[in-house]
């Protein structure tokens, strides 16, 4: 089975409706995508099954939706306004801004430009004279420290007092919020705040596709929990990220657990999940043990105890946090790279199909009258009968296996056939997309057939 390039997912996006060039008639700009039909369809579905395993599924689990813009000062108490930077470089001969460190993992697959510090990362790149991506020359400048947030102002006088910023990510709108979760749900440790929402970083150098974006979603997940036990929700959402994964239909050959050698300032421990993607593994997880940095930062700002009181132990204390955060767009990317494939089904005949999980197939029935003019009228009938419950198209152009290819092609997993049969005793040939078997079954056990398939479990 021949492997898929990131250029032909490209195309295949495009051409389906899954994603678009950001701003097309203009020209575009640069790393900006918008989800077409099939594509919000997608990232919905897997949203949904992540608030399915993540919130529904778990004790004292809850999720919010704070506000993109927030006060500066929680900014500053994160960190961000200090440290959240790259370490750029410039060209001088072709004038183009580059990140060090992919500069050197572009370069060398044994170099690990993660484990080197900003002096380390310059002096490899010197002794090794490490090419510039866009003309070839080694000439390049110091390296400098890039804040990643995009600034913007409040109101209408611009000065320093008014600057607000996107946020570079979602955990802190889960973290300001602790104590109105930890009141209002009447909860104990430990316990868990997702959210779902975009985030901004002014990076210099994204980059394939949607992998590495200016503006991205995520799926974050902070859990609340007592020291001493962090170490042990730090194991358990590392093993629970890769069963959510499988659950999601990625392959457990095609993911990797890395472990970060140098941690961040916050972090007792950091790992990413990856996927092996076109252009090697990438990160579409990361689960940090936070300690209780950010609650004990925010405590300081804001001047607001952030404390918990223990009624089994009479103690208080601020907790730890074990972050597990997950990259909607990237798992978008996997979940399509895992799913399509070109088949041969003959020694004359192939097809292209997108073997995705049913429960996050965009469209799940595709119906087809066999004859238009014969079938039509009764096709339509169930059609607006199954809308009622599922994403469903109808389609009633070109010979029956045309159609079936169409729906084979976006991922539907099933297609409803109505011929004669449907007329006289009520039935339709249900068609299953992966096996491209085929089923008599009454119209009246539809519906209740095909919820079984999609329900989450």
């Amino acid at each position: 089975m021949k492997k898929l390039t990131m250029e032909e997912l490209t195309a295949f996006c495009n051409q389906y409706g899954f994603i678009f060039q950001g701003s097309e008639i203009y020209g575009g700009l640069a790393n900006t995508w918008d989800y077409g039909p099939l594509g919000t369809r997608l990232k919905n579905n897997i949203k949904d099954a992540w608030r399915y395993y993540f919130i529904q599924k778990r004790d004292n689990s809850y999720e919010i939706d704070s506000d993109i813009l927030m006060n500066p000062t929680v900014w500053e108490a994160s960190g961000h306004l200090s440290s959240f930077t790259d370490p750029l470089l410039d060209c001088k001969e072709c004038k183009t801004r580059h990140r060090a460190d992919n500069l050197i993992n572009d370069y060398s697959l044994e170099a690990n430009a993660d484990a080197m510090t900003q002096e380390e990362m310059f002096r490899y790149i010197l002794e090794n004279k490490v090419p510039c991506p866009k003309c070839g020359k080694s000439n390049f400048t110091d390296i400098r420290q890039f804040n990643l947030m995009f600034a913007t102002q409040r109101g209408v006088t611009r000065n320093s007092a008014s600057m607000i910023y996107l946020r570079p990510e979602n955990a802190q709108g889960e973290y300001v919020n602790f104590l109105n979760v930890l009141r209002t749900m009447r909860t104990k440790l430990p316990f868990s705040i997702g959210q779902i929402g975009k985030a901004f970083r002014n990076e210099i150098t994204p980059g394939n596709f949607t992998f590495r974006t200016i503006e991205f979603e995520q799926m974050e997940f902070q859990t609340f929990c007592k020291n001493g036990t962090d170490e042990e929700q730090y194991e358990y959402f590392k093993d629970y990220g890769i069963s959510f994964f499988e659950f999601l239909g990625l392959s457990k050959e095609h993911l990797r657990f890395h472990n970060h050698e140098k941690l961040a300032h916050y972090a007792k421990a950091a790992c990413d999940i990856e996927y092996l993607f076109p252009f090697g593994w990438g990160e579409i997880n990361g689960t940090h043990n936070r300690t209780d940095f950010d609650l004990s930062r925010h405590q300081k700002y804001s001047g607001k105890s952030m404390e918990y009181f223990d009624d089994q132990t009479n103690e208080r204390y601020i907790p730890y946090i074990v972050e597990s955060t997950y990259g909607l767009d990237r798992i978008v990317l996997a979940v399509l790279f895992e799913a399509l494939v070109e088949e041969e089904l003959d020694a004359k005949e192939t097809r292209q199909v997108l073997k995705i999980n049913p429960t996050l197939a965009p469209v799940k029935i595709n119906v087809l009258p066999l004859i238009k003019k014969r079938h039509s009228e009764k096709a339509f009938e169930i059609y607006k009968d199954l809308q009622k419950h599922f994403m469903v198209s109808y389609d009633d152009a070109g010979n029956i296996g045309k159609r079936y290819r169409r729906g084979d092609v976006i991922g539907t997993p099933f297609a409803v056939t109505v011929d004669d049969n449907t007329l006289l005793k009520n039935t339709v040939t249900l068609r299953d997309r992966d096996t491209m078997e085929q089923i008599t079954i009454n119209i009246h056990e539809l519906t209740d057939y095909v919820e079984n398939v999609l329900e989450f479990k």
